[in-house]
């Protein structure tokens, strides 16, 4: 296998292997490190209120009742950053009352979508398809950022403001090394990739033959749907939907599926769109337990590195104080 593909496929396993090979003293470790973060992150409820309005921009995000809080945090340290915005959110089904009301309180009554009323049409259940979607839905009018609910802003965002003033797609790099590249630059012969791979190394290798109505993929970048911008208009759900047949008849039901089959959709689309800014990843970067957070202003804490150093608690807290 070439490096670029070592590379990604190693990226792309990282947390289930991780998830796999975890002793029961780390397992122990990472739970209490989450028991920590949640009982420090509660502070954001003695923040203030935001006030929204309709300003052509949405903050979407799909959460449910267990990461809450952890939700609170991202969206409220987004927002006092970028200064704009509405917030819209996609309850996964877990959401209580108490959760809405709190939500009502401290986001100034969002708009929350009910994941059982996603028409997914020929895309795949769960592994976040339904967010994708609901979000392809929203852009129609407004310019909608997808907004993980473990990511933390802990300074200025002149870039996402840049991007969201020019109409123009921004993502999140999946590594440093991402690039907006031709579709062709990712083409392998699928026989050449192991079926047991990644299914995003899967599709990207037949990126180039796929015609799904976009028209075909022309670009594609190797980016992260936790925290991507989506201009007004552009592609819409119907593009989603061609894919997935496409995509399916290629790979088998099964396998376009799994999780990470939605992040590559997200990629093409953002991608496809004229050319999208990929933000600059060392102050917009995902945390894999590094010692510092250097200069990142948006920092995204992902999968089982997430609470390690007490480097997401730490972040949270940073965030929560400057709310006031």
């Amino acid at each position: 296998m070439q490096s670029v593909e070592r590379r990604i496929c190693l990226c792309l396993t990282r947390i289930c292997y991780a998830q796999m090979m975890e002793s029961l003293p780390q397992r122990a470790l990472r739970k209490l490190r989450e028991w920590q973060f949640n009982r420090a992150a509660r502070a954001v409820l003695d923040t203030p209120a935001l006030r929204t309005g309709e300003d052509g921009l949405v903050i979407f995000s799909m959460i449910g009742t267990r990461v809450l809080v952890p939700y609170l945090v991202a969206a409220k340290s987004f927002h006092a950053h970028l200064g704009q915005g509405r917030f819209a959110i996609l309850d996964d089904g877990t959401l209580t009352a108490a959760d809405r009301a709190v939500l009502a309180v401290h986001l100034d009554a969002p708009l929350i979508l009910s994941i059982a009323d996603v028409d997914r049409g020929d895309c795949p259940k769960g592994g976040c398809w339904e967010r994708l979607l609901s979000l392809l839905a929203l852009r129609q009018g407004d310019y909608v950022i997808q907004l993980d609910s473990d990511t933390v802003t802990l300074g200025p965002v002149p870039e996402v403001a840049a991007a969201i003033a020019a109409g123009r797609n921004f993502t999140l790099k999946g590594d440093e090394s991402s690039r907006w590249q031709p579709a062709g630059a990712f083409a392998r012969d699928l026989a050449t990739v192991p079926e047991s791979a990644h299914v995003q190394a899967r599709i990207e290798a037949a990126m180039d033959r796929i015609d799904a109505g976009l028209p075909k993929p022309v670009h594609y970048v190797r980016g992260c749907a936790g925290f991507a911008g989506f201009a007004p208009g552009g592609l819409g759900r119907e593009v989603a939907d061609a894919f997935s047949r496409e995509a399916t008849a290629m790979l088998g039901a099964a396998k376009w599926a799994q999780w990470g089959s939605e992040q590559v959709m997200s990629n093409v689309i953002v991608a496809n769109e004229g050319e999208p800014l990929l933000l600059p990843y060392d102050r917009y970067m995902n945390y894999w337990g590094e010692p510092d957070l250097g200069a990142a202003s948006v920092a995204h804490f992902l999968g089982t590195c997430r609470f390690e150093r007490g480097m997401y608690r730490r972040a949270a807290l940073r965030a929560i104080a400057a709310l006031g």
